[in-house]
């Protein structure tokens, strides 16, 4: 059935060229048997009369302003010629409904006018001798009714029409603003994200440079100090590179450091402080580090707090008043993880889904960009017993 109805959509056409023939038949047929009770008999005029009527119908959708004129020609023919109404003369409500859906506005006015018309016309020019004035007006009142239910139908169809089309619109329209956002969050992100690495990497550099500066000061006197400043100079030196590589996937070009001083980025010990903030704040925290603590990259560290400090941000924006949260930080021996959920009332699916576009700071954009820099996986999502859930883990080698 479904088939069978697709294909009758595809094809108005034919399906309206079925319709006409149908009508030509049945007006042919009624008119042949002698059954018009208004005007002339001749079959010479009323056929060509009832086939271009039932060619409006055939050709209603294709060209609808154009058959409406022709409508209108035949009803002034029919008035002139004395061809009484027959059965084609269906076709005029047809193409009223149809101009009123379809057509253009012109089109639609002339319709309502003509089919308003119509009737009153006819009655004028056959009037029922069997009734007086008022059963006249009766008639026309009664045929008008059908005309203008019919232009009403189309117009609210039109009218439908255009309200569901701006609506997908709408939809298509504000679809584009919400990745135009995300790609806008994405490049503002990349953009901090290659401010800090790049801090991290010249505070790397600022301590080769030290180091170097000591070592040739005791080279001489004390050789010991300068191999060991020696083996702080190459191991910065390989941390430096590996966050350069990091910096070089982000960074763009014709972006200039402001200042001359560079502030030292958070690190791991300093979430204890964050917690601490928190919790001072009114949000309850519980903290617990698990696992020997040793040195981190430069840029998990930075990784890692950050983490913690959006995903704390999150709980006291969308947990609600009574939320309160908790904290792990768990040392693998090739990797850190994270483990921050909260008790609240859950954050927006949007801000899960679809990249964590919540139109709403992008936090989870954030979060999943930072990860992948330091080569790191990240899950967040609603627990099951309500409340959030965000879990990372975060290599400790750095990436070559």
């Amino acid at each position: 059935m479904q088939r069978l109805y697709d294909f009758l959509r595809r094809h108005p056409t034919g399906v309206d060229g079925f319709w006409a023939l149908v009508l030509f038949g049945l007006s042919v047929v009624t008119a042949g048997a002698g059954q018009e009770v208004r005007g002339t008999d001749n079959l010479a005029l009323i056929v060509p009369v009832v086939l271009l009527l039932s060619l409006v119908v055939a050709l209603r959708r294709r060209m609808p302003e154009k058959m409406l004129v022709l409508a209108g020609a035949l009803g002034l023919a029919q008035l002139v010629l004395d061809v009484g109404t027959t059965v084609a003369d269906f076709a005029l409500l047809v193409i009223v409904y149809t101009v009123a859906a379809t057509g253009a506005r012109w089109a639609s006015r002339l319709a309502l006018g003509m089919g308003l018309s119509a009737a009153a016309l006819a009655q004028l020019r056959w009037p029922s001798d069997q009734t007086g004035v008022p059963g006249n007006i009766a008639i026309v009142v009664f045929q008008t009714v059908p005309f203008a239910l019919a232009w009403v139908l189309g117009d609210s169809v039109r009218t439908r029409r255009a309200y569901f089309a701006q609506l997908e619109e709408r939809a298509a329209r504000l679809e584009k603003e919400r990745e135009a956002q995300a790609k806008v969050a994405v490049a503002a992100e990349r953009a901090r994200i290659a401010r800090e690495l790049h801090d991290v990497v010249a505070h790397n550099v600022s301590v080769m440079v030290v180091q170097a500066d000591g070592a040739a000061y005791v080279l001489d006197a004390a050789p010991d100090q300068a191999k060991k400043a020696l083996e702080t100079i190459s191991s910065t030196g390989r941390q430096a590179l590996a966050e350069m590589r990091r910096l070089l996937g982000v960074l763009r070009t014709g972006e200039h450091q402001e200042g001359g001083e560079y502030v030292p980025q958070p690190d791991v010990e300093q979430i204890e402080d964050l917690v601490e903030q928190c919790r001072g704040s009114g949000l309850p925290v519980d903290f617990k580090v698990e696992g020997t603590p040793r040195p981190l990259p430069s840029g998990v560290e930075l990784t890692a707090y950050r983490i913690v400090q959006e995903a704390l941000t999150n709980t006291r924006k969308h947990g609600g008043p009574n939320a309160g949260a908790s904290v792990r930080l768990v040392y693998f021996d090739d990797g850190l993880g994270l483990l921050v959920e909260d008790d609240g009332k859950g954050a927006p699916h949007e801000m899960y889904e679809e990249g964590g576009a919540d139109g709403q700071g992008h936090g989870l954009i954030g979060m999943r960009e930072r990860v992948g820099m330091v080569g790191g996986t990240l899950d967040a999502g609603p627990r099951p017993g309500g409340g959030f859930r965000i879990s990372a883990l975060l290599p400790l080698k750095p990436a070559h």
